[in-house]
C-alpha cells in the first residue's frame, strides 16, 4: 500500500475495530450465488475494501441524481464494472479478513461486477516499506518450507471460501506492492537478513500454484508500485527465478512523485506499461490509482482523465482500479485514529457520499 498510508514501521498490532456485520455473508459454505460474471475487456474498477467498516460507522451513499443506494449500485451507476478486495490473514477486529472479503465479494457479484482478490499475506497493510509476517505464522519465520505451506494453505482457504459461495475471481494478486518481496525477512529480496531471490520465488510460487489450483482460469500475478518507474528489471529477475505470471499489476499515484509533474508521471507510466507488455506478452492492469480529490476536484479529474485516455488506447492494458474511491468527508478507519494517522486524501466521493468528477474520469 502507499507510503503515505504506511508511515510507521515495526507496528505489530492494529486495534479499535469492530467485527464486520454488514456484508450479507454468513460464510456457511453453501453455494448460493453461482452467478457467472463475464470478465470485461477493460476493467473500470474500484478497490472498496473499507466499505463494510464505513457502513458499520453509518456512512451511506448516493447516486449522481441524489438517490440513496447501496454503494455497489452507486458504483455501477457510475460505470464501474469490477471490484478489487484485499484479504489479510488475521487482522485485529476482522476488517479485510476472509469473511469480510467474501461478504463484499458476494455483493459485488450480485451487482454483476468482476472480482480481483489482493492477497497481502499479512495482518495489515503491505507496501515497499513493510511486509510483516502474520502473527500466526511468526514461529516459522526462518523456515521457508513451512512458510510456503502457510502461503499455500491461506491462499487455498480464501479462494475455496469464494468458490463455496459461487464467486469466481477474474484476477488474483500474489502479494501487494512486492518490490522488495514479502513476508520479511525470509521473503525479502535484498537488505540486511533478507532471504533473497530464491526464497521469494519459492513463496511466490506457493501462492501462484495454489491460486491456479482453485481457479485455473483466473489471471494470477505479482504487483509492484510506481508504474512510472522502469520496472523491467524486477520482472526479468522473477522470470529468471522461475516465477510464472499471467498478468502484471501496477500502482500509479501521479501526485506522489515530487520530481515529476502529474502529467510527466502519466506519460512515463504509459510508456512503461507499453514496454512491459511488449517484453513479457501478458496484460497489464493498474490495480491501484489515486488522485488528491479534496485539493481540487476538477484538477484531480483532469489528471486521471489524461491517464485513462492514454491507457485505454493500449490494447493489452486491461483495466484500472481506483483505490478506495468511496471515502468521503475525511472518514478514516478506526485503526488510523488509534495510530494518529491522517485520513486518506484521495477518496473520489463528495460530501454526503455522492460520486465526484473523478469517477466520471475513471468510467467514461
Amino acid at each position: 500500500m502507499k507510503k503515505l498510508l504506511i508511515a510507521l514501521c515495526g507496528l505489530a498490532l492494529v486495534a479499535g475495530c469492530t467485527k464486520p456485520g454488514n456484508n450479507g455473508d454468513n460464510n456457511n459454505g453453501s453455494s448460493s450465488d453461482n452467478k457467472v460474471i463475464e470478465t470485461p475487456s477493460f476493467a473500470k474498477g474500484a478497490d472498496v475494501s473499507w466499505l463494510s467498516e464505513m457502513e458499520a460507522n453509518g456512512k451511506t451513499f448516493k447516486k449522481k441524481d441524489g438517490t440513496t443506494a447501496d454503494c455497489f449500485e452507486v458504483l455501477k451507476d457510475c460505470g464501474v464494472n469490477s471490484i478489487r478486495l484485499r484479504v489479510w490473514v488475521n487482522p485485529t477486529g476482522g476488517w479485510s479478513d476472509k469473511k469480510d472479503m467474501v461478504g463484499l465479494a458476494r455483493r459485488a457479484a450480485k451487482a454483476g461486477m468482476a472480482l480481483m482478490v489482493d492477497f497481502h499475506y499479512s495482518d495489515f497493510f503491505c507496501d515497499p516499506s513493510r511486509q510483516d509476517i502474520p502473527r500466526a505464522w511468526a514461529a516459522d519465520k526462518a523456515d521457508v518450507n513451512k512458510m510456503c505451506v502457510h502461503v499455500k494453505e491461506h491462499t487455498t482457504e480464501v479462494l475455496e471460501a469464494l468458490k463455496a459461495v459461487g464467486v469466481t475471481p477474474a484476477w488474483i494478486q500474489i502479494g501487494n506492492e512486492t518490490r522488495n518481496g514479502f513476508l520479511w525477512p525470509i521473503g525479502q529480496l535484498w537488505g540486511n537478513g533478507a532471504g533473497g531471490n530464491e526464497k521469494f520465488a519459492d513463496l511466490y510460487k506457493a501462492g501462484y500454484n495454489a491460486a491456479k489450483a482453485v481457479f485455473p482460469s483466473a489471471l494470477v500475478g505479482p504487483h509492484v508500485n510506481n508504474a512510472y518507474d522502469d520496472n523491467d528489471w524486477w520482472f526479468k529477475d522473477r522470470k529468471a527465478s522461475g516465477c510464472k505470471f499471467d498478468m502484471i499489476c501496477l500502482s500509479h499515484y501521479p501526485q506522489a512523485q515530487t520530481k515529476m509533474t502529474p502529467a510527466e508521471c502519466n506519460t512515463a507510466a504509459v510508456s512503461r506499461i507499453k514496454a512491459l507488455i511488449g517484453t513479457y506478452n501478458v496484460p497489464v492492469i493498474v490495480s491501484e490509482v489515486g488522485v488528491k480529490t479534496p485539493d481540487n476536484e476538477t484538477e484531480a479529474a483532469n489528471i486521471l482523465q489524461e491517464f485513462m485516455t492514454a491507457v485505454k488506447q493500449i490494447s493489452s492494458c486491461k483495466g484500472v482500479f481506483y483505490w478506495e474511491p468511496e471515502v468521503y468527508d475525511w472518514w478514516k478507519p478506526s485503526v488510523y485514529s488509534s495510530l494518529g494517522w491522517n485520513s486518506y486524501n484521495m477518496g473520489a466521493f463528495l460530501t454526503g457520499g455522492r460520486p465526484s468528477k473523478v469517477m466520471d474520469a475513471l468510467c467514461n
